[in-house]
């Protein structure tokens, strides 16, 4: 999955025709070689493109039209050379549908105490000239995110990375399509949610499809396609005695790679990248998907299980964001360890964690489920490795979203697991089960999450600040009683910008 591939961030640097011919030239000599550092450092995911020195608003607004009809622009990085009236980027910035940063950043790093002059400083004016451009964007009540530091910088190219993957993850939801096959868990409310409203704040279309849709393809899958997954199966991970060629539940796995050959096709056929399924309408199909969900999901689907399109939609941003930096999963806080001194949650699912967070090679088992009336199905079962990690819930609010992030230790388990017939993770909540638990309900969070080891809270505030939802973190700093009044604080200010 190389979602990075033919896409660009285009480099805007302003300045004003004040300052002459010589030194315009010199501003547009700057730009191109910080841009040509940047796309070298080897720290960014996408492209950058140098536009020419824009000191006009008609330059401005032309620039920004042409990147709202440019496919390949996902974004604007915003830079302040000299001094340049904000006033001009009104009707550029007006029009803009693109995301963008604005780096607060100078061509040279240091003063050069000895030989500074009136020439070096009519050049290099960022330092007010960026605080003229950052007061229109904020009287203009624009989201944008601001980095500041030397472009060189290590830790400012990080950052820029870090934005330019949460651009490109949205620049991908879209025209995004999402597949909820057979429709909702009944009677579950954390599942539903205003999918209009989503398409119109997220850009990604939801629409329902029938078992049907989905049974046609399994049952077109030829037998090598069926035998030849079904080796990839061997071949790949630690499969079980039984489900190997000549055991005695061989043709189960065949049924799973059955099943995978089908979903797959039919999702490719669709131009689907994310997808739910339910265990409660699987009329056609032998047996949940279990092993063709976790294999999809590594490939980069989003999924959400018992019908749940927006963390479907999550996880695929997610997949996007930590595309090359390592796995993103659908999760589910299964059952609590409440020891005294050494609380924690055990996270898994009936099935469909993704085996990209796996620690070792992943096990294929077969084991009753319990639920869902079919044959016994066939999963990937393994471990994930102890270190940071975080899980990240969107829920419908009625009328706006919110993003709901908590920061996680993720530890071994105290014990093997012999008889857990999943894949699991364990982790400490921040800043620990009992705070973190209580916030998380109190937020109204989702039983299912998008867990993640390799992205930071950074990357889902970037994500929430593009969409223009509410973003709320647990973590280690946090504390009950100033959460509830952030809560009641954000309702407050939700219900007012939204207007009537």
């Amino acid at each position: 999955m190389n979602p990075f591939k033919s896409l660009e961030v285009w480099f805007a640097t302003g300045s004003q025709h004040l300052y002459g011919p010589e030194t315009l030239e010199q501003v547009a000599a700057d730009s191109q070689h910080i841009v040509d550092g940047l796309n070298v450092s080897g720290k960014l995911p996408v492209k950058i493109v140098f536009k020419p020195v824009l000191t006009t608003p008609d330059a401005i607004a032309q620039l920004c039209q042409e990147a709202n009809a440019t496919p390949s622009c996902i974004g604007l990085i915003t830079w302040m050379h000299t001094f340049s009236p904000a006033k001009m980027w009104i009707a550029g910035l007006s029009v803009l549908r693109k995301p963008f940063v604005h780096l607060h950043t100078q061509f040279g790093r240091d003063i050069p105490w000895s030989t500074i002059d009136m020439d070096f400083m009519n050049l290099n004016q960022s330092a007010h000239g960026d605080r003229e451009f950052g007061f229109i964007a904020t009287r203009m009540r624009l989201a944008r995110k601001v980095i500041v530091g030397h472009w060189a910088d290590g830790e400012v190219q990080a950052e820029l990375g870090v934005w330019m993957r949460v651009v490109a993850a949205w620049h991908d939801a879209q025209g995004l399509k999402i597949a909820r096959i057979g429709d909702n868990m009944r009677q579950v409310a954390v599942t539903e949610g205003d999918k209009v409203e989503a398409q119109m704040r997220f850009g990604y279309a939801v629409n329902g499809y029938g078992l049907g849709d989905l049974v046609r393809h399994v049952d077109g899958a030829t037998q090598k396609a069926v035998d030849d997954l079904a080796a990839t199966y061997e071949r790949e991970y630690a499969v079980a005695p039984e489900l190997g060629r000549g055991g005695g539940r061989h043709e189960s796995l065949r049924d799973a790679a059955r099943i995978e050959l089908g979903l797959r096709a039919f999702l490719e056929e669709g131009d689907f990248k994310a997808f739910t399924t339910t265990f409660e309408n699987l009329y056609g199909l032998k047996q949940l998907p279990g092993i063709a969900v976790q294999r999809l999901m590594a490939d980069g689907y989003g999924f959400g299980a018992e019908g749940d399109w927006k963390t479907a939609a999550l996880v695929r941003a997610m997949k996007v964001m930590a595309a090359g930096l390592g796995g993103v999963s659908f999760m589910e806080d299964y059952t609590y360890h409440f020891a005294p001194g050494n609380e924690k949650v055990l996270g898994a699912h009936m099935l469909e964690i993704c085996p990209s967070i796996a620690h070792g090679t992943p096990k294929v088992e077969i084991h009753p489920l319990g639920i869902g009336g079919k044959e016994d199905p066939v999963r990937l079962v393994f471990d994930t490795q102890p270190g940071p990690g975080l899980n990240a819930s969107i829920i419908d609010m009625g009328g706006r979203f919110r993003l709901l992030v908590n920061t996680v230790d993720v530890i071994l388990p105290d014990e093997p697991l012999p008889r857990l017939p999943v894949a699991r993770t364990v982790w400490i909540p921040q800043p620990n089960l009992k705070v973190g638990a209580a916030a998380w309900i109190l937020a109204g969070g989702a039983h299912h999450t998008g867990f993640t080891q390799v992205l930071t809270v950074e990357y889902l505030e970037d994500f929430a600040e593009i969409g223009g939802i509410e973003f709320v973190l647990i973590d280690k700093n946090t504390d009950l009683r100033t959460f509830k009044r952030d809560l009641r604080n954000n309702s407050v200010y939700y219900h007012l910008a939204q207007g009537v």
